[in-house]
């Protein structure tokens, strides 16, 4: 099979199946694409999995990134043959009562999840969440804890655990999802607080933003700094992130499809202007969003030379290597024994 010569696009997308069909081939070789999310949808077991991603990896040069949503507890699109990991929530729990064992168990968690991950094909899970839970129905427990002191702790711990183990990480959603109840999947998020309280939700992110390579957007409106979905915001992504924060990793945007991204317009404008905000990469998980967008001729930015290459995974080791691992087995058993609590 003749393989493309083509650099990476701004789109990372959804894909239907178990397998790649000549139509889901003819997308990924699009010059608007760049990388692939997978979802439950398309995974049946281990086996399957790494055929697939194989089969993606051979696609094109530079490669697509694979990447998922593995963060545990009601976001883990892999089950069946994975760890099964508790919510990052529970780690916040412990973490009032015993302060070590919680940092200890935030460095397995992103130890064996970025493990397993990899060692399957799978470039990156988008985490860790830095978000507060401070109310949000979509976040909850999937934030460490509702203190961003706390966040800020584990959450380095947890990002030890996936650099140690090969993972790029991706620090989500920036400027703070977590204290707005509101779901930006279904609807038009407004977080009307003043740039005073809406520091607290940062702080996660500014403390730790040396340690992100790859920050997400959150699909959320904060009008104390501007009207539009912060990812869609040249204030957020270039005034804050990159200036006063500092960060110098690869900024994505949240999934076009959501509610949340609506201000934006159809889905062609909301790649246009997520892409003059400032975001190098957008998700757009739907695939009949995907096959929408590539069937009209795209005004694509220019690509970023290496910017989502260096988010591919480099593991430390094959996974099979890991499991003969005494210590390796036994942090996956505990995190199992807790994801049952």
């Amino acid at each position: 099979m003749s393989v493309f010569e083509l650099p990476l696009g701004p789109l990372i997308v959804g894909i239907d199946g178990l397998e790649l069909d000549e139509s889901t081939r003819e997308q990924l070789c699009h010059p608007a694409v760049g990388g692939v999310i997978l979802f439950s949808r398309n995974y049946r077991s281990s086996e399957q999995l790494r055929e697939l991603c194989a089969a993606i990896a051979e696609l094109r040069s530079p490669r697509l990134l694979i990447t998922v949503d593995q963060e545990g507890g009601r976001v883990q699109r892999f089950r069946d043959g994975f760890t099964p990991l508790p919510p990052l929530g529970l780690l916040g729990r412990w973490y009032r009562s015993n302060p070590d064992r919680a940092r200890d168990l935030a460095y397995r968690h992103g130890r064996v999840m970025a493990a397993e991950v990899l060692g399957h094909g799978v470039d990156l899970s988008w985490a860790p969440v830095l978000d507060l839970d401070r109310g949000s129905q979509v976040i909850g427990d999937r934030a460490l804890s509702d203190d961003p002191e706390t966040v800020c702790d584990l959450g380095a711990f947890y990002l030890a655990g996936m650099r140690d183990a090969g993972m790029k990480s991706c620090g989500k959603h920036f400027p703070g999802h977590g204290s707005v109840a509101a779901d930006s999947h279904h609807e038009v998020v407004i977080d009307h607080r003043p740039l005073a309280e809406l520091s607290v939700d940062m702080q996660p992110f500014a403390t730790l933003a040396a340690q992100l390579d790859s920050v997400m957007m959150a699909h959320v409106c904060y009008p104390a700094r501007d009207e539009r979905p912060a990812g869609f915001s040249g204030r957020w992504i270039g005034e804050y992130l990159r200036d006063a924060l500092g960060f110098a990793g690869v900024v994505i945007s949240d999934d076009l499809d959501m509610l949340g991204a609506a201000p934006g317009g159809d889905l062609a404008d909301r790649l246009s202007l997520a892409a003059a905000a400032g975001c190098e990469a957008v998700l757009v998980c739907r695939p009949a969003s995907v096959a929408e967008l590539l069937h009209d001729k795209l005004e694509l930015p220019a690509p970023g030379a290496g910017r989502l290459e260096g988010l591919y995974g480099r593991p430390m080791a094959s996974l099979e290597e890991q499991l003969t691992v005494p210590e390796f087995r036994s942090w996956r058993d505990s995190l199992k024994r807790l994801s049952e609590q």
